[in-house]
């Protein structure tokens, strides 16, 4: 099992930047994918930009060159720089992880089952 906490959600000013933070605790051996999305009020949860654990990172058109993951695998830690904020970034942003290994090497149970964990989300407000 693995518990996502998010943090570093505010309200800021147009231009402004967030640093967001997700970190991953509970019994698990390695997580392959983390990840952030997004969902604002009358709109589907959307992918922001994940990375893997080799470091390979993909990004929705609308973040890329403002927004920025980084990851700490030893902290089991997620990072999103947010820059140049708009007010279409404001959202709840949920941390998102999945390919969970368990203590065992094994791809855990819900992995297996094609299931992610997610965090409780962090509001992100962006004013204009």
């Amino acid at each position: 099992q693995v518990q996502l906490v998010e943090s570093g959600g505010d309200l800021v000013q147009t231009g402004g930047s967030l640093r967001l933070s997700c970190t991953a605790s509970g019994s698990f051996l390695s997580i392959n994918g983390m990840g952030w999305f997004r969902q604002s009020p009358g709109k589907q949860r959307a992918m922001v930009v994940a990375i893997v654990s080799g470091g390979t990172t993909a990004y929705a058109d609308s973040v890329k060159g403002r927004f920025t993951i980084s990851r700490d695998n030893e902290k089991n830690t997620v990072y999103l720089q947010m820059n140049n904020l708009t007010p279409e970034d404001t959202a709840v942003y949920y941390c998102n992880a999945d390919g969970v290994r368990d203590m065992s090497g094994a791809y855990d149970q819900r992995s297996r089952d094609g299931y992610s964990y997610w965090g409780q989300g962090t509001q992100v407000t962006v004013s204009s």
